[in-house]
């Protein structure tokens, strides 16, 4: 049996180096990779599942807000993703969200973000860092706690949005400090997790590797189900 084929989304010229790293951990972890950004597709019926990765801030106009404007914003990146995600819940296709990609997944969902963190919690400490120096709390009960074994750890912090209100169907299972939303997961999903931080950029701690591990086990398993139909 061939590998599990899992979709990375990106824009098309940015956030390249996140992608790449991205499938970097996803083929150590077992499974091949396509990238996927506005302007190339593939045919969905061939993945086991799809990661939404890093990059631009998402159109505020998606959740009812007035666009601000200097906001760097990728409306054709939001199109292909939101289509992804509406053919992926469908289908139960293991879904990954990282950082842009919890927060379209909220939206997707009917859920908001806060626009810039830094200025609806005044006195928020800026953290702008590819190092794990920001402390988490998990939910015990959570799948994510389980993945990465452990229920507070610390990660690594290069978003100014975050998940506001939960979509439909939603959990909250872990929150920073200032009790900002830090990762979400759909119950009755096979696999739907998403985390604000960037696991991929911690290549050397093999606790938030078991994220892509546990990824990759459910694309095996939704591969599996899908070739014995």
């Amino acid at each position: 049996m061939r590998k599990p084929r899992i979709a990375v989304t990106s824009s098309r010229r940015r956030a390249l180096f996140t992608a790449n790293l991205n499938r970097l951990a996803l083929w150590r972890a077992g499974a091949s990779s396509v990238r996927l950004y506005p302007g190339k597709s593939c045919d969905p019926e061939q993945l086991d599942g799809l990661l939404i990765g890093g990059g631009d801030d998402i159109d505020v106009r998606l959740y009812d807000h007035d666009l601000i404007l200097e906001t760097r914003i990728d409306p054709e990146r939001d199109r292909m993703e939101i289509e992804l995600l509406e053919y992926a819940l469908k289908r139960n296709l293991p879904v990954f969200g990282i950082c842009r990609g919890a927060q379209i997944l909220n939206v997707f969902l009917g859920g908001n973000l806060i626009q810039d963190i830094y200025q609806k919690y005044e006195g928020l400490r800026r953290q702008s860092t590819t190092l794990p120096k920001k402390w988490i709390d998990i939910h015990k009960d959570s799948r994510l706690a389980a993945i990465l074994e452990q229920d507070r750890c610390r990660v690594n912090s290069l978003h100014h949005q975050a998940i506001d209100q939960l979509g439909r169907g939603l959990t909250t299972v872990a929150k920073d400090e200032a009790r900002i939303i830090q990762a979400v997961e759909k119950k009755d999903a096979p696999f739907l997790v998403a985390v604000q931080w960037h696991p991929e950029l911690l290549v050397f701690d093999g606790s938030q590797q078991n994220l892509f591990r546990s990824f990759v086990a459910a694309a095996r398993e939704y591969q599996q189900d899908r070739l014995s139909k």
